[in-house]
């Protein structure tokens, strides 16, 4: 084999990947990022690869949420908070439920690129590329918006730059103890979902209150006052990723600097691919969406290529196969890891393929379909003996209407309401929550990962 260099994806078949008309533009902006310093460390990457690989054991359980795709228009300070508040609350939810560590991963400080299902896009008999996320062109629909603009690239890296500043802030500076565990709600949260958590909320608490007669609280238990909160994004323009690739000192090897872990798509998941060969070689936990299309053959190439030293907590399988579909293909990707003795973290992203078009003409997931994929996804490890390590959900803090059903009932009529999203429906506060008080009582009923760690 030759020795991987971080270049090295351009010489291999690239989609899903815009083809910028100024190229001297391009170079400028790659040899400006490749300055700046990288956005999140290589010690930070291995610490979440260890959580991961606990996670593949049973011992944990990985929480991966946020936006469909930033956006530079949406961004603020209360919408990063919001977000971060959400995840801590379902947090809180899977931790009390399953009775095992959570591991916090969200989709933010980079998620700004999108494939697409088709190149172009037509409106009143007009055609022009298609939207591809914030960090490529713009969202209106005009030829010059349309355009891919690399100064777009440095937007973007300040833009997670100051979003991975107020996370570390929320992370260590208090907000994230956990006697703050009443503060979280959000006031548009469903009130029977707000009862439910309050509840809870109030059991924790008293158990807190006996921890600080026993003499435990938050001076001498520094795990209560922070919380480990990571980044993640879709892989999908290698010339950022390869900007912000780094060697990391301590052990010589490369690493991405854009995200704590990085993911290939079910559309770029090409075994001889540009993505796959750069996310071959850094270090990073790394994620692999698995579709319907996914062949046994294709997924042990992928899984050789990206994870030869078969290292736990080194690779996750995101499973999005849509409501229904989940029995005709997890098993047997199951079985495939189990044939090549495989390390891998398993995850349920039940988003992606319950995608449909509301009677009003809007894109939106309808809720039940995205609970149905979840409970489908648990049934079928809990009959194949294997550990449900995790869920993968697009959602935001925000009072949105873009996905139908749950406890608040948004129907087809309620989506123009407030529907801000520049790509695909996300869940609200309020849906979030209670798919997480879903999944915390999959976690707690079917043995799930209580009975693997105690195996373990």
């Amino acid at each position: 084999m030759t020795e991987w260099v971080k270049s090295g994806w351009r010489n291999k078949p690239r989609i899903q990947m815009p083809e910028y008309t100024d190229e001297a533009a391009l170079k400028a902006v790659e040899a400006q990022l490749a300055k700046y310093p990288p956005l999140v460390f290589a010690g930070e990457t291995r610490k979440l690869k260890a959580q991961l690989g606990k996670v593949s054991r049973g011992e944990a359980f990985l929480l991966q949420g946020g936006d469909c795709a930033e956006s530079f228009a949406e961004f603020s300070a209360d919408n990063i908070r919001d977000t971060f508040k959400v995840m801590l609350q379902m947090a809180m939810v899977l931790t009390y439920g399953a009775k095992v560590p959570v591991v916090k991963v969200g989709r933010m400080a980079g998620q700004f690129a999108k494939p697409r299902s088709a190149p172009t896009e037509v409106k009143d008999g007009v055609e022009l590329p298609s939207y591809r996320g914030d960090i490529i062109n713009e969202l209106e629909f005009t030829p010059e918006a349309r355009i891919p603009n690399p100064n777009k690239m440095l937007q973007a890296y300040t833009q997670a730059a100051a979003t991975l500043n107020l996370l570390r802030a929320f992370s260590t500076g208090g907000y994230a103890d956990v006697h703050q565990v009443h503060a979280w709600t959000l006031g548009f949260t469903d009130r029977a979902e707000i009862e439910r958590y309050s509840d809870m909320a109030k059991r924790i608490t008293d158990t807190l209150d006996f921890m600080k007669a026993a003499g435990v609280d938050s001076d001498r238990a520094h795990t209560l006052q922070t919380v480990d909160f990571y980044t993640s994004h879709e892989a999908l323009l290698l010339e950022y990723e390869e900007a912000l690739c780094r060697i990391d000192s301590t052990s010589g090897k490369p690493v991405a600097g854009s995200g704590h872990m990085i993911w290939i798509g079910d559309r770029t998941r090409q075994p001889d691919g540009a993505h796959v060969e750069f996310c071959s070689g850094v270090q990073n936990p790394i994620g692999l969406k698995c579709g319907p299309t996914t062949t046994e053959e294709d997924l042990k190439v992928l899984m050789a290529k990206l994870n030869p030293e078969n290292e736990a907590g080194r690779l996750t399988l995101i499973a999005r196969f849509g409501a229904g579909s989940v029995g005709d293909h997890l098993p047997r990707l199951i079985k495939t890891v189990r044939e090549e003795g495989a390390n891998v973290v398993w995850s349920c992203d039940p988003m992606h393929g319950n995608t449909i078009k509301s009677s009003t003409g809007y894109k939106t997931r309808p809720f039940e379909s995205v609970l149905r994929e979840v409970q489908e996804f648990f049934a079928i490890h809990r009959a194949e003996g294997t550990v449900p390590g995790g869920v993968h959900f697009e959602m935001t803090g925000q009072d949105v209407t873009e996905c139908t059903g749950g406890v608040r009932a948004v129907t087809d009529e309620d989506l123009s309401d407030r529907y801000h999203t520049a790509c695909d429906p996300r869940l609200n506060a309020s849906q979030a929550l209670e798919l997480a008080f879903l999944v915390a009582e999959e976690l707690g009923s079917g043995g799930g990962q209580q009975t693997q760690a105690a195996a373990g």
